[in-house]
């Protein structure tokens, strides 16, 4: 079997956009150029790799296996790349990165600082998602390394990086629980809460430890960005792990205070990579100082 470079590029993006002609915009070639490539690679394989609907193209079953070879072979050519290019020294690369949205103004405003001040040369991608599109992203070699919380073990991910963190209330810095040392939730369960919708991963986690109370939630919020804003706002209490507190905390706009639970609740925190995938300069650079921060942040009271 002899599959070309340009048959393997063709079929990433067709299967990528889920079209032809989405793929043919991308790659400014027209659409019957891009079907052709396709036909082409689905005789050399002597196996259709997409099911045509009406909806779209999606991958058959050995369309699954040779996209799982396509994402290894790009993905190896650009670790090589990363390889020559420090090899000269020229520490170039480019790293797609994703976040969930609760550490992009705090870990990753950190994480990206640190990238482009150590290595200007390299190309920075940050992107948002939840924790499924996250691992969906990097699973599929969409995206480099992913950073969220941890639900269940995904066999096509290698978590590179792990912590645990605690909870947090967020409070207003008058709100009648900020100067205690420690809070319960059946204290905060006093007061106006402002909580996750069942979309973010935080919900999961603060849900069954919640349900034995009577609450009073005046807002219920996809944003964790929004959650802190209003908590510290005074409209109610909001909780987020320690690793997710940021600026607002510290420029004293809003005070965290210790959740104390009759059960450790804590918050999973990985960063992922693509099983079997050596990662190239950039993404190990990457790696290192995502390690150390975590590790730093980790140690903080």
């Amino acid at each position: 079997m002899r599959i070309h470079a340009r048959s393997i590029s063709y079929f990433d993006m067709i299967r990528r956009c889920g079209s032809i002609r989405g793929a043919a915009r991308h790659l400014n070639v027209t659409a019957s150029a891009a079907n052709r490539q396709l036909l082409a690679l689905e005789m050399e394989v002597g196996e259709p790799l997409f099911e045509r609907l009406n909806a779209g193209l999606k991958l058959t079953a050995a369309g699954e296996i040779f996209a799982d070879h396509v994402t290894n072979v790009l993905q190896d050519a650009q670790r090589l790349k990363g390889d020559l290019d420090s090899l000269r020294g020229l520490q170039r690369g480019s790293l797609n990165i994703m976040a969930v949205e609760g550490l992009q103004l705090t870990l990753m405003s950190t994480l990206a600082t640190q990238m482009l001040t150590k290595y200007p040369l390299i190309e920075l991608k940050i992107t948002a998602g939840s924790a499924s599109e996250i691992f969906s992203a990097v699973a599929n070699g969409d995206a480099d390394a992913g950073i969220g919380f941890t639900t269940h073990r995904n066999p096509a991910l290698r978590q590179a990086v792990v912590a645990r963190f605690g909870f947090v209330a967020i409070l207003a810095p008058k709100h009648p629980l900020a100067s205690k040392r420690a809070v319960t939730f059946a204290e905060c369960a006093r007061y106006p809460l402002i909580l996750p919708t069942p979309n973010l991963s935080l919900y999961g986690i603060l849900q069954p430890a919640l349900k034995d109370y009577a609450l009073k939630v005046v807002l219920q919020t996809g944003s964790v960005e929004l959650m802190r804003k209003l908590a510290g706002a005074g409209l109610g209490i909001a909780f987020s792990p320690r690793v997710g507190t940021g600026r607002e905390a510290e420029a004293g706009k809003l005070v965290q205070v210790p959740l104390k639970t009759a059960k450790t609740l804590f918050w999973e925190m990985g960063v992922y990579v693509r099983a079997g995938r050596s990662p190239p300069p950039a993404l190990d650079a990457f790696l290192k100082l995502a390690a150390a921060e975590i590790e730093l942040r980790q140690g903080r009271p």
